[in-house]
């Protein structure tokens, strides 16, 4: 089991946010990978745990050809932009908006007082030139439930995203091989507890397949349909 703490990152950002980055896929970045940062699965390419400032925001900025995954850890954001303009997302939800060939542009506004904290993802369309679009997921709490890929109210590709809202002893069967990220709390996972803000890479030899909270905990599990 290989491990990746936010503690072993440095802490970057722009706008108004900070932000570690865990996963910056050499297939798309290239020579601007960041240090340490690791490769994706399957077509998931980046992954970016992030503090908004207070009143902070991204500001209004464009995608093309990708599908842009926001889980929403603590706090709230006001979205901005060509899809789905003037909705809210707040803790334990997840949008993802599909840019496709026409693309589409966005800000995320923490409108909040106080820091809150997005997850983002970024997977490449197994498809080109598919429509933008827009969905909003509320995960059922204490069940890893695909916001992207594998279901069929998700996007489709071969490239699974799930996310679990997990409540102390709660305790979910995982895919393996996977990508896991802790957004929140403290899990066991082959005996060991793993802290908020670690990436774990497990393999089917190394992991018995199962996660309990060992507090409310937010996970997002990133695996591959046909392994």
């Amino acid at each position: 089991m290989e491990k990746l703490s936010k503690f072993d990152l440095r802490e970057g950002g722009f706008a108004g946010l900070k932000e570690h980055r865990f996963v910056m896929d050499s297939r798309v970045f290239g020579r601007g990978k960041e240090p340490k940062t690791w490769d994706g699965v399957g077509h998931f390419v980046y992954l970016a745990d992030a503090r908004f400032m207070p009143k902070g925001e991204t500001m209004m900025h464009g995608h093309r050809e990708v599908d842009v995954i926001s889980v929403m850890v603590k706090g709230q954001i006001a979205h901005e932009g060509s899809l789905e303009h003037g909705q809210s997302i707040v803790a334990k939800q997840v949008q993802v908006q599909r840019a496709g060939g026409e693309g589409f542009s966005h800000n995320e506004i923490n409108p909040d007082d106080v820091e809150n904290q997005m997850i983002q993802l970024w997977v490449m369309p197994e498809t080109l030139g598919e429509r933008a679009a827009y969905r909003l997921y509320s995960p059922v709490d204490g069940e890893l439930t695909p916001i992207y890929g594998g279901a069929a109210q998700t996007f489709n590709s071969r490239t699974q995203v799930s996310v679990a809202n997990l409540n102390s002893g709660d305790e979910i069967a995982l895919p393996t091989p996977a990508l896991i990220y802790v957004s929140d709390g403290s899990v066991i996972l082959a005996n060991e507890t793993v802290s908020a803000g670690t990436l774990v890479r497990s393999t089917q030899a190394q992991l018995d397949a199962k996660l309990t909270a060992a507090e409310e905990s937010l996970v997002i599990v990133i695996s591959l349909l046909d392994s």
